[in-house]
C-alpha cells in the first residue's frame, strides 16, 4: 500500500513538475484546493478495495507535504501577486 500511494504521489509530483512556472506558482498560490482535488481524484480512482483507498490517503497525504514544502521553496502567486520563497524563481 505504501508503495502504491509513493506511485500515484509521484505521477502528480511530475504533471506538477511539467506544468509552466506561472501556473506551478499559482496552484500553490490554492494549495488547499490542490491538496483536495488531487486526494479526491485518487480516491475516485482506486475506489473499492482497502489498499486501493490506503494508497489514495498516502497520496493525498504526500502531495500536501509537498505542497506545503514547494510553496516554502519557490513562493506562490495569489491574486496576481508574486510572494517569493527561497528560490526567487523568474518567469
Amino acid at each position: 500500500m505504501l508503495e502504491s500511494g509513493i506511485f500515484v504521489f509521484s505521477g502528480v509530483l511530475l504533471l506538477l513538475i511539467k506544468l509552466p512556472k506561472r501556473w506551478l506558482l499559482v496552484c500553490l498560490g490554492h494549495d488547499l484546493v490542490l491538496d483536495v482535488l488531487v486526494s479526491v481524484v485518487a480516491f475516485a480512482l482506486h475506489f473499492g478495495t482497502f489498499s486501493g483507498v490506503m494508497a489514495a490517503t498516502i497520496a493525498g497525504l504526500l502531495m500536501s507535504l509537498a505542497t506545503s514544502a514547494m510553496k516554502r521553496t519557490f513562493g506562490f502567486i495569489r491574486a496576481g501577486v508574486y510572494t517569493p520563497g527561497f528560490v526567487n524563481l523568474r518567469f
